[in-house]
């Protein structure tokens, strides 16, 4: 495989961060969140970037300006987005639904969409500049729940970058409030998708029982200490594309007998072999993947459209990492696919009775893996009047956390990308796994890297 790219450098000035409040007067009210929302796994700052071309019949109008505007039209109906978290009894968070505003940050950068080729995935250039992180503002508690930077490009396009509070929504939820402030900046006075709140339809019972069991709330002790723990300040962001070519190299690897399987499936049960490889886990380890599994729209879920907290589990597969390294790729596939048809309208009770339970606990990071599909969620179908973007969704991998999101490459190849971030010689030995799994095809195409 290729070294990795140098790093394309460009400059980013600033205007002061301010904060958007709803135009209109709102609920003075607070207002709980769910037993899933508040979970400690979930107690952190998800980064969001669209990368937008320049569209000749948008000349003269100013995106930063008509997204702002945009955004406070929104927030009248979102109102609870414009508050701040507090704590209550057993660490119950409840909104405080102040209007206080996000914070929003206008910006311009000394490049153009061109330019930046296939760096525009995560983990593009000048991240930190393209999504400042204004000091003081990315607490859980207390701190604006939205960040938004638009910075202007010189050839017309902009990028659109967003840090939203994990707690308060999950993809499809936070999509859905784009296209709110899409619609308002395109001329509608109000969301043809109400926001619902009714976050006590995923409150745990009472009295709460725990009736599944929950692989990926497990206490584990690291025995034979390999599962290492991952120091953020030592790891190297690389993102992975998967062609056409690279998934039909690794569907040839799977019986008939298997079945039908998604793309996804096929993707992460092959980066989670190959990463167990790479990190040289003993053999008698239990390791296990975290697979996020949505529950709108899906039949036996009474959630009503609209609906913006967080709606899914992740159930976990579990084996161990000898199991996982010395057999072929459907094995893990078949432990994914029992994970995922655990999931029923009890598991998802059970985990929100779990949660009260024992505490709101976070998942299991020992040996954890956790991948959110999220080709699906819409990020990049979200126009504020310059078409779609040329990429849409999550802007960074986290340490045990990454996500599936599609991509078209410079060449125009249409596929899936794969942050994942890793300690660097763990990353060296992942990538020569990738390349050993898809020898019948191109190697798997390393994209961008930063150190």
């Amino acid at each position: 495989m290729a070294s990795p790219p140098s790093p394309l450098v460009f400059s980013v000035k600033r205007c002061a961060p301010e904060f958007v409040r709803p135009t209109n007067p709102t609920p003075r009210e607070v207002k709980q969140l769910s037993d899933l929302d508040d979970q400690e796994g979930l107690r952190f700052q998800v980064p969001v970037i669209m990368f937008y071309p320049n569209n000749p019949l948008m000349k003269g109008k100013d995106p930063a300006k008509v997204i702002k505007e945009a955004l406070g039209k929104a927030l009248v109906y979102y109102y609870p987005l414009a508050g701040r978290l507090i704590e209550g009894d057993d660490r119950k968070l409840m909104v405080d639904c102040t209007s206080e505003g996000v914070l929003f940050i206008e910006a311009d950068a000394d490049t153009t969409l061109e330019n930046l080729g296939d760096s525009i995935q995560p983990m593009c250039p000048c991240y930190e500049e393209l999504l400042y992180d204004v000091p003081g503002s990315g607490g859980i508690l207390g701190s604006p729940l939205i960040l938004i930077q638009v910075t202007r490009l010189r050839c017309g396009g902009f990028i659109f970058a967003l840090r939203l509070n994990h707690t308060m929504s999950d993809g499809p939820g936070l999509v859905q409030f784009l296209n709110a402030i899409s619609e308002m900046g395109q001329g509608l006075s109000v969301p043809s998708l109400l926001p619902i709140w009714q976050r006590e339809l995923l409150n745990a019972r009472n009295p709460p029982r725990i009736t599944r069991i929950h692989h990926e709330y497990e206490e584990v002790t690291n025995t034979k200490g390999t599962l290492m723990a991952m120091d953020e300040n030592n790891l190297v962001h690389r993102s992975f594309f998967f062609g056409l070519k690279e998934i039909r190299a690794l569907r040839n690897r799977l019986p008939a007998s298997l079945g039908a399987c998604s793309t996804f499936e096929v993707l992460i049960a092959y980066v989670w072999r190959c990463r167990t490889i790479a990190f040289a886990v003993d053999p008698d380890e239990v390791v296990r993947i975290s697979c996020l599994i949505n529950m709108r729209g899906k039949r036996g879920f009474d959630l009503p459209p609209g609906y913006y907290g967080n709606a899914f589990v992740y159930p976990a597969s579990i084996t161990k990492a000898g199991m996982l390294c010395k057999n072929p790729l459907e094995y893990a596939i078949r432990l994914l696919k029992k994970a995922k048809a655990e999931m029923s309208q009890e598991y998802i009770k059970s985990v929100a009775d779990l949660m009260v339970i024992k505490g709101r606990p976070s998942f299991t990071q020992p040996g954890n893996y956790l991948i959110s599909d999220l080709t699906h969620a819409g990020f990049g179908e979200v126009d504020f009047g310059w078409g779609k973007p040329v990429y849409g969704g999550v802007a960074r991998a986290l340490s045990n956390i990454s996500f599936c999101m599609r991509f078209r490459n410079s060449k125009g190849e249409e596929g899936n990308v794969i942050p994942i971030c890793l300690p660097p010689p763990v990353m060296e030995r992942f990538e020569q796994e990738l390349k050993r799994m898809t020898k019948e095809a191109e190697p798997v195409r390393l994209i961008k890297s930063m150190l």
